[in-house]
């Protein structure tokens, strides 16, 4: 389930629609918000399946005037440090200027046959701000089949903080439609922030 808009009032009111653990999630999310306004906002809450335990995860962005905030929670069953059940909630604040991409990934089915604004398939959100990144390598080679040297190592860096997935069969259209709502005011908001970074040279 997502849910994206504006207010803090609204914000409140997705996260407790969402009906996983409310009073602690939205208590993380405001303390983080603090007293900005809220230019939009993403709840998505997925469930998956860790062999035979069912575990739930809610991730919660908002978009202030300033700040990109992102909070997951995760549920956890009793175990050597805890003899009941309990649940782990993080927020990271992050500032506008520091966001290095927004990546949006469609799948389209029949692409032959695409009218714009037809919903995706599938739409994967990508965030990076240089937090966390994932490096792929591999052996470097030379054009000479016959080369047996060593050419060390080639491989690419990518930004990889935040990456959300939703789908229609699984989500729902309007998910899918509030992903690229809440993407596209990330993106134009990353590019006023970046935009006013250039002119005061800060």
């Amino acid at each position: 389930m997502a849910k994206t808009g504006t207010t803090t009032q609204g914000l409140r009111a997705a996260i407790e629609r969402s009906g996983y653990y409310p009073a602690l999630v939205a208590e993380a999310v405001e303390a983080a918000v603090g007293g900005e306004p809220v230019a939009s906002y993403l709840v998505h809450q997925e469930t998956t399946f860790d062999s035979n335990e069912v575990r739930r995860h809610v991730t919660v962005l908002v978009l202030t005037d300033n700040r990109f905030i992102v909070s997951h929670t995760d549920e956890q069953n009793a175990d050597t440090s805890s003899p009941s059940p309990y649940a782990t909630t993080s927020t990271e604040s992050v500032k506008l200027d520091r966001i290095s991409s927004v990546v949006v990934s469609r799948v389209v089915a029949n692409p032959e046959k695409y009218v714009p604004g037809t919903l995706p398939r599938e739409v994967v959100l990508t965030i990076g701000w240089g937090a966390v990144s994932r490096i792929d390598l591999e052996p470097a080679a030379c054009g000479d089949p016959n080369c047996e040297a060593d050419h060390g190592y080639t491989g690419s860096s990518t930004a990889d903080d935040l990456s959300l997935r939703v789908s229609e069969a699984g989500d729902g259209p309007d998910t899918v439609r509030q992903t690229l709502a809440f993407a596209q005011s990330l993106s134009e908001a990353t590019a006023a922030a970046a935009t006013a970074t250039a002119t005061t040279g800060r």
